[in-house]
């Protein structure tokens, strides 16, 4: 990356200058430049120079990590093939195999991630007027919540906010350390991880008798889509009386960083909705209550493909309407904004940013404490020679919270025709699966606190008409 380039960035971000740029500039871009995506394109007969409109651009093939970052080595999906120029660090992934994807990253890529936080910082949580004690409670290390979001936050630091950035990661023991220490000396502390792991630091505060209220606690929640009995709950035992401004929900993913946050006129609509489920049913499209965040099109542009999500972004691996897999879709801001007001609700004013809503990958995975369970690392523990035997393989994973909204990973099994489960079944399956997840899903391993790793485990009948309907195609996770 040109020294130059760098150096600009920095100057527009510190002198507040908003980004500009089309997806369809960083297509040509990419296409100039990027080898791997130069031989994407020629294998599929595009022509660049013929992609001229936005429409031109709808038709060009998706990426997906199947056809286009686990075919083509790492260096030629950088641009000029230089792996070495488009990073200055990495970040990691855990897949279904448990082998990491590698994503690199540089300077100018946290920049965009920084105007989120930015945003959060500013327009939630007025941290340009308070001095505020950010406390990152994702795990550290290569994986990418913990490192990025201590970068961004200190970027916006740099700009001049009176923030200061504390970094204990998911140690329960030190986060409440730093916030028994630190938190007296300012205005506020934002406390930013996976939602279910902040509501433990928030409880086991409780427990040990930190005064959550006299810090002015916010959250800064990533990972999970939670309810809005959740913010209410969590957001009363920690003393936060503002429920449109004291959290905010980003929406990332690993390969591209934030692409979007929850705003206060995205949060005033959310519980507007929660308390409308026909209305949420006809804005969304399905009984769930997604996220629902804003994005800036200058830095992230989405499309939907058939119920999902795709987008296209600048990176140390530029993606060109990448295929993430997200349940969601796209609403344009005076949009849902007359459909509140048309239903008797003023949302107020607020970013003007487009909307996205996204549900996560529930035919695919879900979601714990922000590490993404895929089915294939269930299934390796059904295949052990002491489970096969009574178990046809079937199975259906879940997220479940149980009355005080704590999150527990369910596990339904399917016993095989004519078996009897051996004596302390469940426990024993549970035991395997949390020793093959272990073993598979980085994520798992360094995101789940231990008490919480090993899943719940109900067995039942063949051909059960809630779990194993006959005939009908199996579906191996489930909606929270």
């Amino acid at each position: 990356m040109s020294y130059q380039r760098v150096l600009d960035g920095l100057r527009d971000f510190y002198a507040g200058v908003a980004p500009t740029g089309t997806a369809l500039e960083l297509f040509h871009d990419v296409a100039a430049t990027v080898p791997a995506y130069q031989a994407f394109l020629a294998e599929h007969g595009v022509d660049p120079a013929a992609v001229r409109t936005a429409d031109d651009l709808a038709a060009v093939p998706l990426l997906t990590k199947e056809n286009y970052l686990r075919r083509y080595p790492l260096p030629q999906r950088c641009r000029h093939g230089d792996l070495a120029a488009a990073a200055d660090t990495v970040a990691v992934s855990s897949g279904s195999s448990g082998q990491p994807t590698v994503w690199p990253r540089s300077v100018l890529d946290e920049l965009a991630v920084a105007r989120r936080f930015e945003d959060a910082l500013r327009n939630s949580f007025q941290a340009h007027e308070r001095t505020t004690l950010v406390v990152v409670c994702f795990a550290l290390g290569s994986w990418v919540g913990g490192m990025y979001t201590a970068a961004a936050c200190r970027h916006v630091a740099a700009k001049g906010y009176p923030v200061t950035v504390a970094t204990p990661g998911n140690s329960v023991d030190e986060i409440l350390r730093v916030v028994t220490e630190l938190a007296p000396h300012y205005e506020q502390v934002v406390l930013a991880g996976y939602p279910p792991f902040v509501k433990n630091v928030v409880d086991e505060g409780l427990r040990r008798g930190v005064d959550w209220p006299r810090h002015s606690i916010r959250m800064l929640l990533a990972g999970e889509v939670f309810s809005e009995q959740w913010r209410d709950l969590v957001g009363r035992r920690a003393g936060m009386l503002r429920p449109d401004f004291d959290s905010v929900s980003l929406y990332g993913t690993a390969d591209a960083g934030v692409l979007g946050n929850e705003t206060p006129l995205s949060v005033r609509i959310r519980r507007f909705l929660a308390a409308e489920p026909a209305l949420a049913r006809e804005v969304f499209g399905d009984s769930r209550l997604p996220t629902l965040v804003q994005y800036d099109p200058a830095t992230r542009y989405f499309e939907t493909h058939k119920g999902t999500l795709l987008f296209t972004g600048d990176g140390g691996v530029p993606l060109v309407r990448y295929h993430i897999a997200d349940e969601g879709g796209l609403i344009a801001h005076d949009d849902l904004v007359a459909f509140c007001r048309s239903h008797g609700f003023d949302p107020g004013t607020g970013a003007t940013h487009p909307f996205v809503f996204v549900f996560g990958r529930s035919l695919f995975t879900v979601s714990y404490f922000g590490a993404n369970i895929y089915p294939e690392n269930v299934t390796v523990a059904l295949e052990r020679e002491d489970v096969a035997a009574w178990v046809t393989g079937k199975f259906v994973l879940r997220v479940v919270s149980d009355a005080d909204e704590e999150r527990h990973l369910s596990l339904v099994v399917e016993l095989a025709p004519d078996a009897v489960a051996p004596p302390s079944a469940a426990a024993a399956l549970a035991e395997a699966v949390r020793a093959e997840l272990l073993r598979l899903n980085s994520e798992f391993a360094n995101y789940v606190p231990a008490v919480y790793q090993l899943p719940r485990v109900e067995i039942r009948p063949t051909g059960d008409p809630d779990w194993f309907p006959p005939g009908a195609k199996h579906r191996y996770t489930r909606p929270s």
